[in-house]
C-alpha cells in the first residue's frame, strides 16, 4: 500500500517537474533588445544647446487665437473622443482582468415542492478563491496595466497629431490669403497693362499681339484667382471640421502674415526620441505581450482552487437563511496532462506575438529616425531656398524699377516691362510657398521630436 502511495507521489511530481520544463518562455529579453536600441539612435544634440526643458509643440508658433482652437478641438473633435473612448474600454478591461484575483462570493435561494410533502426552502452561500500560484493572474493583470499604458500614448499620440494638423490648416489658410492677396495686386497690374496696351493700340502705337497677351495675362490671373479663394474656402472648411463644428466655412480670424519668429532649432532640447508617444506605446505593447506570454507558460502548471460553502434547508423560509448552516471545504488540486497540444500551442502563439511586438517597434523606431533626419534635411534645404528666393525677389524689384525708367524713357516696349512685373510676381508666390513650407517643416520636426501638447 505504501509503495503504490509512493508511486503515485513520484508520478505526480514527475508531471510537475516535466510541466514546469515546458512552460518556460523564450530566453531573449525583447524589451532590454529594444531599450539597446532606443539608446543608439540619439538623432538630435544640438550645440550649445540652450533648451532647459521640454517646449510644447505650440510653442512653435504661439499664437493665442490659435491655442484657444486647439484646446476647442480637444473638446469636441470626434476622433479624438473615439480614442478617448478606446483608453476608457481598456480600463474597465483591466478591472475585469485583475477581478479573477479577488475571491467570488455567490448566493442562492430556492424552494420546491414534492407532491404529498411540505414545500422546502433551501440557501447557500458559496466563497470560491483560486490560488494563483505562479502569479499567472498577476501576469495577465500585468499586461492589461501595459494595454492601458499603451492607450494612454496612442491618446497622446491623437491629441498631438490633431494640434499638428490644426496647426497646419491654419498655416495654410494664412498662406492661401496671402497668394489670394498677391494675385489680386497681379490682377491690377495684368488690367492696367492691357489698358495701357488698348489705348496705345486705338492710338496706332500698338499691335494687336501685344493686346492679346495682355488679355492672356488677364484671364490666367483671374482664373489662378479664382482657384486660390475655393482652396480658401476648403481649408476654412477643413478647420470646421477639425474643430467637431458644423456649418462649412466659419471665417476664422486668420492672419494674412506668417508667424514673425520661427523657434530656433538651438531652443528644442536634446531628444533621443523617448518621448514620441508612438515609440512609447510601441514598447508598452512589447510589455504587455511578454506578460502575457509569462502566463500562457504558466497556464500549463498545475492550479489549486479552494470554495467554502453555507448550507441550510428548512420547511419556512426564515429557517431556510442559514439560521443553522452547514459547512463544507473544497480544495481541488487540476494540472493539465493531455489537451492535445492546444495550451503549448497557445503558448507558443504567445511567444511568437511577442517577437512580433518587438519587429513592430524596431519599425516604429526606424520610421520615427528616417522622420527626424528627413526634417532636419528639409529645414536646411528649405532655409537655403528661402534666403536665395529672398535675394531673387530684392532683383526682381531693382529690375523693374530698372525697367519702368527704360520704358518712360522709351528704351524698353511694354512687352518687356510685363516680362519684369510677371517674373517678380512669380517669384513672391514662391518665396511665400516656401515661407510656409519651411513653416509646417517646423511642426513636422517637433513631432518627429517627440514634442507634444497638454492632453
Amino acid at each position: 500500500m505504501m509503495s503504490y502511495r509512493k508511486m503515485n507521489c513520484s508520478l505526480l511530481a514527475l508531471i510537475i517537474v516535466g510541466l514546469v520544463g515546458c512552460s518556460s518562455p523564450s530566453d531573449k529579453d525583447y524589451q532590454e533588445l529594444a531599450k539597446q536600441s532606443l539608446k543608439q539612435q540619439l538623432v538630435w544634440n544640438a550645440e550649445q544647446s540652450e533648451a532647459t526643458e521640454v517646449i510644447q509643440l505650440t510653442e512653435l508658433m504661439n499664437i493665442p487665437e490659435l491655442n484657444i482652437l486647439i484646446k476647442q478641438a480637444m473638446e469636441n473633435n470626434p476622433s479624438l473622443q473615439q480614442t478617448l473612448m478606446a483608453l476608457k474600454i481598456v480600463y474597465a478591461e483591466r478591472d475585469e482582468t485583475n477581478s479573477e484575483r479577488i475571491p467570488s462570493l455567490t448566493a442562492g435561494y430556492d424552494a420546491s415542492k414534492v407532491e404529498d410533502s411540505d414545500v422546502q426552502y433551501s440557501a447557500d452561500l458559496t466563497v470560491s478563491w483560486e490560488l494563483d500560484l505562479w502569479n499567472e493572474i498577476g501576469n495577465n493583470t500585468s499586461a492589461a496595466d501595459k494595454d492601458i499604458a499603451s492607450s494612454i500614448a496612442t491618446y497622446q499620440s491623437a491629441t498631438d497629431t490633431l494640434a499638428a494638423n490644426i496647426m497646419r490648416t491654419w498655416l495654410q489658410i494664412s498662406l492661401q490669403k496671402q497668394l489670394v492677396d498677391i494675385e489680386i495686386q497681379r490682377l491690377r497690374v495684368t488690367e492696367n497693362n492691357e489698358s495701357v496696351i488698348l489705348e496705345k493700340y486705338r492710338s496706332g502705337l500698338g499691335d494687336l499681339e501685344d493686346l492679346d497677351t495682355a488679355r492672356t495675362d488677364s484671364a490666367s490671373t483671374r482664373s489662378t484667382l479664382v482657384e486660390y479663394t475655393e482652396e480658401l474656402a476648403q481649408n476654412q472648411r477643413s478647420l470646421s471640421l477639425l474643430l467637431g463644428q458644423l456649418g462649412g466655412e466659419q471665417g476664422f480670424d486668420v492672419s494674412s502674415e506668417f508667424p514673425a519668429v520661427i523657434t530656433p532649432l538651438i531652443s528644442f532640447p536634446e531628444q533621443d526620441l523617448s518621448r514620441r508617444p508612438d515609440l512609447q506605446s510601441a514598447f508598452y505593447d512589447l510589455e504587455a505581450e511578454e506578460f502575457r506570454t509569462n502566463a500562457a507558460y504558466k497556464a500549463l502548471l498545475p492550479s489549486i482552487s479552494l470554495s467554502v460553502a453555507l448550507s441550510d434547508a428548512a420547511s419556512s423560509p426564515t429557517s431556510a437563511l442559514l439560521t443553522s448552516p452547514l459547512w463544507s471545504l473544497l480544495g481541488e488540486f487540476s494540472a493539465p496532462i493531455f489537451d492535445g497540444g492546444y495550451l503549448q500551442s497557445q503558448a507558443k502563439i504567445s511567444e511568437m506575438t511577442a517577437e512580433n511586438a518587438y519587429w513592430i517597434y524596431q519599425e516604429t523606431l526606424l520610421t520615427a529616425v528616417n522622420e527626424v533626419e528627413n526634417a532636419l534635411g528639409q529645414e536646411k534645404s528649405l532655409a537655403e531656398q528661402q534666403r536665395h528666393l529672398e535675394d531673387a525677389l530684392d532683383s526682381a524689384k531693382r529690375s523693374f524699377a530698372n525697367y519702368q525708367q527704360k520704358y518712360r524713357e522709351g528704351l524698353v516696349d511694354i512687352t518687356d516691362l510685363i516680362s519684369v512685373q510677371t517674373n517678380g510676381f512669380d517669384v513672391k508666390v514662391e518665396l511665400t510657398q516656401v515661407i510656409y513650407n519651411r513653416l509646417v517643416n517646423r511642426i513636422d520636426l517637433g513631432l518627429a521630436l517627440g514634442l507634444g501638447v497638454s492632453s
